[in-house]
């Protein structure tokens, strides 16, 4: 089996695209509306036909991570680009949170937890 989607919920799904689209790279599919014409749902394209789901989000409030339910969307990077990486996310205002031999690990505007992985590559 392969992964389809990864729904994620943002208070603003707009804002989020900073992001997941702009600086992360992420290719935008396609984008749902309410009847009413307020934005729902972007689509952002991953590898072997899965995507992300940024979905607007009904109600505000933090999950712990040590909650059970999604932990982070972990994005699979080159070892040899984690610094070009590491450089990109802090110009663009998103700092890393902490980082293992294997990830880097950072938050969106929302608190969803987000890795940039090498793994089983360790860093160089």
């Amino acid at each position: 089996m392969k992964i389809h989607h990864l729904a994620i919920k943002v208070e603003d799904p707009e804002r989020s695209l900073s992001l997941y689209r702009d600086l992360l790279g992420l290719p935008e599919l396609r984008r749902w509306f309410e009847p009413e014409g307020r934005l729902r749902s972007v689509w952002l394209e991953l590898e072997a036909g899965a995507f992300v789901a940024l979905e607007r989000a009904e109600s505000s409030g933090l999950r712990a991570d040590e909650a059970p339910g999604h932990h982070c969307l972990a994005l699979a990077i080159a070892a040899a680009d984690r610094d070009a990486w590491r450089t990109k996310l802090s110009l663009g205002g998103i700092g890393v949170e902490r980082e293992s031999p294997y990830s880097l690990y950072f938050r969106d505007r929302d608190q969803n937890l987000i890795a940039l992985s090498h793994h089983p590559d360790a860093e160089l």
